[in-house]
Formats: C-alpha cells, sequence, structure tokens
C-alpha cells in the first residue's frame, strides 16, 4: 500500500511540474531557446547557465529529461536516421552560427545586442536597468575571455538579431558536460 501512495504521489508532482512547465523564448525572435526542464544556475541576475546531455536518438524525436525511451518503445530493427549532440540544441531546434569569427566581432555583436535590451527594460522593467548594466558588465568580461572555449547557436529562425546562446562544456566530476548559457533579460518566460 505504500509503496501504491508514494509511486501515486511521484506521479502527481510529475503531472504537476509537467503542467507548469516554463519556455523560454526569444524576446526579439519568439524563438523557444529552452525549458525549465534541464539543470538550471542563475548568475548574477544575468545570466542563465543550463546543463545539457549529449544525446544520440532517431531523428525529430524529443526527450526530456526523466523520460526512459528504452523501456518505452522496443527495437524494431529498422534502419532510422540518428542525430546526435546536445540536448537543448536538438530540443528546441537551435542553430549553430559561425557568425563571430574572431573575439572582436562578438563583442561588438554583445555591445549591439546589450544596448537593445537595456531599451527593453527601460520600456518593460526601469528599475532592474541599473542591476543589469553592472552585473552584466563583469559577466560579459568573463564570456569574452572564454571566447575560444565557446559555440554559438541562434533560435530555430537563424535571426542573429536576436538572442545568441552559448555553449561551453565543463570538466564535471570526470565528465565533459555542456553547459548552455543565456542572457535572462533577452527572454520571455512562458508557463505551459
Amino acid at each position: 500500500m505504500l509503496w501504491r501512495a508514494s509511486r501515486e504521489s511521484r506521479v502527481a508532482r510529475i503531472l504537476t511540474h509537467l503542467l507548469k512547465m516554463r519556455i523560454y523564448k526569444d524576446i526579439f525572435t519568439g524563438d523557444e531557446m529552452f525549458s525549465d526542464t534541464y539543470k538550471m544556475k542563475l548568475i548574477d541576475d544575468v545570466l542563465y547557465e543550463v546543463t545539457g546531455r549529449l544525446v544520440t536518438r532517431k531523428q525529430g524525436e524529443i526527450q526530456l529529461d526523466g523520460a526512459n525511451p528504452s523501456a518505452e518503445e522496443g527495437l524494431d530493427g529498422t534502419d532510422e536516421s540518428v542525430e546526435s549532440g546536445v540536448d537543448i540544441v536538438l530540443n528546441h531546434r537551435l542553430a549553430e552560427t559561425y557568425a563571430f569569427g574572431d573575439k572582436k566581432s562578438y563583442t561588438l555583436y554583445l555591445k549591439d545586442y546589450m544596448k537593445k535590451l537595456v531599451a527593453k527594460l527601460e520600456e518593460k522593467s526601469p528599475d532592474q536597468v541599473d542591476t543589469f548594466k553592472n552585473n552584466m558588465s563583469k559577466v560579459m568580461k568573463d564570456i569574452i575571455g572564454r571566447f575560444k572555449d565557446l559555440q554559438f547557436f541562434t533560435g530555430e529562425s537563424m535571426d542573429i538579431d536576436g538572442m545568441v546562446a552559448m555553449l561551453e562544456y565543463r570538466d564535471i566530476e570526470g565528465e565533459s558536460v555542456p553547459i548552455m548559457m543565456f542572457f535572462k533579460h533577452g527572454l520571455d518566460e512562458e508557463k505551459f
């Protein structure tokens, strides 16, 4: 009886979370960038670090954290297209961009993008502008210092005028873990 009650409450928690899932979209393009199904950390109130996983799966298949696809379907032995990559990139149809050949071009993009964000903040949340400017300068300096270790991704529309997310592989407990970074103030949060 205890096992059944425990299982039912676990299922209820999962369903509640799924019903309240948050999708984070680019405020300029409307592109879906990531969801709260991943482990997230907010850095200096301006940058989300989202932990991903390297996955291999059938093309077009979406896997959320906690899913067990091997238990949900059997192998049918057919040849199907397979895709590999970071789950966040695959699930949210992010596109790698090679727009920044060097640190200087990326720095120029960041400065222009930050001006657009400040204008949006002044319009929507003027009380956050000073905190944003102070914290963002520190975060930008850190990001630019790691430029050579980063890969860059746009949303599905591939619009370079929107947010360009960053991907960095970090050594965590002896494993290379993909960490994606998104600017908090460049996102709209939608609840589902």
